[in-house]
């Protein structure tokens, strides 16, 4: 955790230098501020000269009398006010700089890994506490070093020097400061402890809040649909309640701190006053030297206070740090081989040897299968629901790794090949296509942003989709909602393929495109889906068998293996596994035609 914060804090390490020189500038203005007035007391209403050690004074116009010495404490106090002002100004500006761009850099970095991450992470990962580690963990950080990072660590160096002066001035007074600061100190780590627990649960409560709202916003059409408001309403109410209880027994527990501080203080600047009166009245200490005293007893331990009511703030970036380094530290990365190459464009021949994959240890899905694909060759995909057709196209451009055996493409394990260069070998069209808030235009160039206009209308054109953007407002710069809920399924589905297109890869992986499309939606897919399919190897899943009866081969799994291959005919005649699925799909439809 300690490398992960001095790694965020590195690249700033100049402008950390600047903040510290400030500080300490700070630091000096607080130490000389009571000394202007123990002038006043001790010197121009005593002595009415400077002291000897600021005789040199007097040259510059400060006489030797009361208002001379006044004048020169009333100056010394001016010059220490702009001093720390100026001081303050920079460290307020430069930790807010700080704080500003290690939370950018920390949101990016933990936004990256997400994507790194293959998608086994995401099987468990709960999207609402990710999306709270980004914001509410990462504001937590940019806080802390805003305001308490080298706050820290000038407050430990205000204490070594204040203890130093307050021993100089008188070592009887700081001793009875100083007998009470093992057990304040003792105290503070004990509640840290305490604290850092109960914020802990708050952050889980706040995640848990968000994932109820996200979860209830991404599916509000199914919601008004059920017509369930009242039901996700009293989702959010218990995910809040527990929230705020959490909140609230952490506040308690904060909140006792601050009070015992304050009450050891007051217990120690008592016992001060009462033994600097009598050193006054016996002649043995100054007023002056008491008054400033006083003012360092209360500077000694408000460093102290300001540790103390840290706690809170450094259990929160505690927490919030070890949440955020779970998620880079997740081992769940598709690794990229050391000697990785690019392949360049590859011709498209595949082979899938011995694959085994489970998304848990408990749970095989695919346990040996074996085939192989000839380049350009049109490859169906069916089997019973649970077989792994879905898994075998996942592991392919390797969102997931296989657990035994292995891919080839050309020849070559996509284990060896870079990450990037083996996923812009392939091109996919799925079930639902998943637009992002923006225009048609940026949608189809998604997958190849610097396409030209009239790349971007070819590849529509050819997917069927150039007639009805054309009809819209703006045409391709109309804007769709977020995942492209403003357009229907044929719609999305041809603006899909047409992002296929325009990525020209020369492998195809088409996931049940056609399965939620009416009549009319279907055959415009298709034919977009028989334009993009001309010279590319093309994987097909597809519930209607109609769909992949043309395919140059079928590859039919069951129980995590390949049950039979061939072409539809072949299939048909072996009176298998795929016979007994169209049968299944075909006959009760031809049964109710002959009873009609």
């Amino acid at each position: 955790m300690t490398r992960l914060v001095l790694g965020l804090l590195r690249p700033y390490r100049g402008w950390l230098a600047i903040v510290f020189a400030a500080m300490l500038l700070e630091i000096a203005a607080s130490l000389a501020a009571p000394w202007p007035l123990k002038l006043v007391l001790d010197d121009a209403l005593g002595k009415h000269r400077l002291p000897d050690w600021l005789a040199w004074a007097h040259d510059y116009g400060f006489g030797r009398h009361t208002l001379g010495v006044a004048m020169f404490a009333g100056a010394a106090t001016l010059v220490i006010a702009i001093i720390s002002a100026l001081a303050t100004y920079i460290d307020n500006y430069y930790t807010t700089s700080i704080g500003q761009w290690v939370a950018n850099d920390l949101r990016i970095r933990i936004y990256e890994h997400l994507h790194r991450l293959s998608l086994r992470f995401y099987d468990t990962a709960k999207t609402g506490t990710l999306m709270s580690t980004i914001t509410s963990d990462v504001a937590t950080i940019q806080s802390f070093a805003s305001s308490s990072t080298l706050s820290i660590v000038v407050d430990v160096i205000t204490i070594i020097f204040m203890v130093g002066l307050m021993f100089w001035l008188d070592w009887d007074f700081t001793l009875i400061a100083l007998a009470v600061t093992p057990f304040l100190l003792t105290a503070v780590m004990h509640f840290k402890k305490a604290v850092k627990e109960v914020t802990r649960i708050v952050r889980i409560k706040q995640s848990e809040l968000v994932a109820v709202v996200q979860e209830g916003l991404g599916s509000v059409r199914a919601v008004k649909a059920f017509g369930r408001q009242d039901l996700e309403t009293a989702h959010l109410e218990a995910a809040s309640h527990a929230t705020v209880e959490a909140a609230l027994k952490a506040r308690q527990v904060k909140s006792l701190l601050s009070p015992m501080v304050s009450i050891v203080v007051a217990f120690c600047t008592a016992i001060v006053l009462w033994r600097g009166t009598g050193l006054i009245v016996a002649g043995v200490m100054t007023t002056g030297a008491l008054t400033v005293y006083l003012a360092y007893l209360a500077k000694f331990f408000k460093p102290v206070k300001d540790l103390a009511s840290m706690t809170s703030a450094i259990a929160q970036t505690t927490v919030a740090l070890e949440r955020i380094q779970k998620i880079l530290l997740a081992d769940a990365v598709i690794r990229e081989h050391p000697e990785a190459v690019d392949p360049g464009r590859v011709k498209g021949a595949i082979s899938f040897e011995n694959i085994a994959f489970g998304y848990s240890d408990e749970v095989q899905v695919l346990r040996d299968v074996s085939f192989n694909i000839e380049p350009g060759q049109v490859i169906g995909i069916v089997g019973p629901t649970g077989s792994g057709k879905s898994t075998i196209l996942s592991l392919l451009p390797r969102f997931y790794d296989p657990s035994g055996g292995r891919i080839l493409v050309d020849g070559n394990d996509v284990a060896t090949f870079k990450l990037a260069a083996l996923r812009s070998q392939v091109g996919f069209v799925l079930q639902e296509t998943v637009l992002f808030r923006g225009t048609i235009r940026e949608n189809i160039a998604y997958g190849r942003p610097g396409a030209t206009d009239e790349e971007i209308i070819a590849a529509a054109t050819i997917a069927n989709a150039d007639e009805f953007i054309s009809r819209m407002p703006h045409g391709y710069d109309t804007v769709v909602g977020e995942r492209g809920d403003t357009l229907s399924g044929g719609q999305r589905q041809r603006i899909g393929i047409a992002r296929a297109v325009i990525r020209n890869s020369p492998i195809m992986i088409l996931d049940e495109p056609t399965a939620a499309l009416d009549t009319e939606s279907e055959r415009l897919v298709i034919e977009g889906l028989r334009q993009l399919m001309k010279g590319r190897t093309v994987i097909m899943i597809a519930h209607r068998l109609s769909t992949i009866s043309q395919a140059d081969k079928i590859v039919v799994l069951k129980d995590g293996v390949v049950a039979e291959e061939g072409s539809h005919s072949e299939l048909l005649a072996r009176n298998g596994v795929y016979a007994e699925l169209h049968r299944i799909q075909y006959e009760p439809a031809s049964a109710s035609a002959n009873a009609a």
